[in-house]
């Protein structure tokens, strides 16, 4: 299996071996672009592809604009771009002029496959590593801007163009996305990219603070304001005061806190807990939700004054689903942090068809599940390269094929089978237990119809719906709402609250759809 890789740069003014090192580059399992005199390089490098190269294969006897040239214009243009020189005449000066004007590497021509495989392999190792700590480093220090994340995505674009204007102002912005999509991230680079920058960026995640202590970390308390209020408290706000705050899971405070978050918001005070007097606070705030928040204003969950408050910027980021082309990208870049973190330096790249299994996954839980994903790998990895071997269970979940659903007798319809675990994208459980039941067996499979996978019945299986119905046409909206909330009820043995959050709706919506189905009787005396 090939490894895989970013797009590699060959620069050489001989056709030939442009065409050579092509095939060299597309055999190793790398993408490649050309250029035939190193003055077209400096024009891709300093154009809108350059942030594309990630390693250049340069050689060093060019007209115009030789080797060494290149270099030097591209050092002097802060492009640290790895790059392999290579050239017919090995002497020991001609290397030290080259590593000097900023080459990572050399090559003695003719150059070998594997010489070139091995070299462009470990300096693109080396180089996303130096990227990741950078990264981390200035996240740390409120320096981290737009450029610093990675992304190949039309879709994302869209993103950094909207925080890249938001960042000049100091507009409050609502950053809205599934869990795991990078919200945090982008509230970085936004606060690094403005005026307050190196400033200290405080994140609360309202959803992780217990209801009774949330008013105190976020305004603080005097000391004796309360039993067991021993020493005074600075709160999140003062904390951030000449900075900005992050407030993860917006949606989840309580309504008297959103009422004294609205005056914070509008009068640039706050008051402590115990206080004599308001304090006042100058920040930048930036909210962030997994939850569609009008949907919870419609709800009576959270004030409607508060929400336009908040949502004067909105910032919607796309699920990882929606932007497969980041994949390979994140994949090596993850790679990189945790062979490094695990002690595990040989495991260098990812196989093709790796990266293909992974861009054909869903993705329910966004780029931190694929964080988990490559992690686990590297530490299942024993070899060189990662491949599907190493994510059984993403593998597992795309190969699967799909149980037929076959009528059956509507008695069978009813029949509930204990919950096992599901993978919702695939339709079909990641396991079976043994003493699951099954539906009657009465249905003989035709000719023409595939079996269902071993283990599962030949009904439909515990979180499998089904989009049509017994006549073969599509099921109606109201139908396969009422069978999900059924479902629901189920799984959470009652427990609306849980329900409500699952489905995704606030629990008075939940209630008056139990109304509309008839499912008020069956949910009496459940546990709330």
């Amino acid at each position: 299996m090939q490894a895989s890789g970013g797009r590699i740069l060959i620069v050489d003014d001989d056709p030939i071996q442009r065409r050579l090192l092509e095939e060299a580059v597309k055999k190793a399992g790398y993408k490649s672009r050309t250029a035939e005199n190193g003055v077209q390089a400096i024009e891709i490098m300093m154009g809108p592809d350059g942030n594309d190269i990630d390693l250049i294969v340069l050689d060093m006897v060019m007209p115009e604009l030789d080797g060494l040239g290149v270099l030097t214009k591209l050092r002097s243009e802060k492009i640290a771009t790895p790059v392999i020189v290579q050239t017919a005449q090995g002497g020991i000066d001609v290397v030290v002029n080259a590593m000097n004007a900023g080459a990572q590497d050399f090559a003695v021509k003719p150059v070998s496959l594997e010489r070139l495989n091995v070299s462009i392999r470990n300096l693109l190792k080396t180089s996303a590593l130096e990227d990741e700590i950078t990264r981390f480093r200035k996240q740390a220090s409120g320096t981290l801007t737009f450029d610093d994340i990675i992304t190949h995505s039309p879709a994302m674009e869209r993103v950094i163009n909207l925080g890249r204007r938001a960042a000049s102002s100091q507009i409050p912005i609502l950053i809205e996305g599934e869990s795991g999509v990078g919200k945090e991230l982008i509230a970085s680079a936004i606060q690094g990219s403005g005026d307050r920058k190196s400033k200290p960026m405080i994140t609360v995640n309202c959803g992780a603070i217990p209801e009774n202590l949330v008013e105190s970390i976020l305004f603080g308390h005097e000391k004796g304001a309360f039993t067991g209020a021993n020493e005074k408290h600075v709160g999140k706000f003062q904390e951030a005061n000449g900075g900005t705050l992050f407030l993860d899971e917006v949606g989840e405070l309580p309504q008297d806190v959103q009422v004294k978050l609205l005056r914070a918001l509008q009068e640039n005070e706050i008051d402590p807990i115990g206080a004599k007097r308001p304090v006042k606070v100058n920040f930048r705030l930036i909210s962030a939700t997994n939850r569609r928040l009008i949907e919870e204003v419609k709800d009576g969950v959270f004030r409607e004054d508060l929400y336009y408050r908040l949502n004067v910027f909105p910032i919607w980021i796309p699920p990882l689903r929606d932007r497969r082309e980041d994949i390979p990208a994140l994949t090596h870049h993850f790679l990189a942090r945790f062979s490094a973190e695990e002690g595990k330096p040989q495991v260098a790249s990812v196989a093709t068809d790796t990266l293909d299994l992974l861009q054909s996954y869903h993705w329910p839980g966004n780029i931190r599940q694929l964080e988990n994903a490559v992690f686990r790998a590297v530490v299942l990895c024993d070899g060189a390269q990662l491949t599907v071997d190493d994510f059984p269970q993403i593998a597992a979940a795309v190969d699967r094929p799909h149980p037929v659903r076959t009528r059956q007798a509507p008695s069978a319809a009813v029949s509930r089978p204990p919950t096992p675990p599901v993978d919702k994208h695939a339709q079909a459980p990641l396991e079976q237990s043994s003493n699951a039941q099954t539906a009657p067996q009465s249905h003989v499979i035709g000719e023409n119809e595939i079996a269902p996978p071993a283990g599962f019945s030949s009904g439909a299986p515990f979180g499998f719906m089904p989009n049509l119905d017994d006549q073969g046409h599509i099921r109606s909206l109201s139908a396969i709402e009422e069978e999900l909330i059924r479902a629901a009820i189920d799984h959470y043995s009652g427990r609306m609250t849980e329900v409500a959050k699952r489905l995704g709706i606030g629990r008075s919506t939940l209630y008056r759809k139990l109304k509309e189905y008839g499912l008020e009787e069956s949910s009496e005396g459940e546990a709330a």
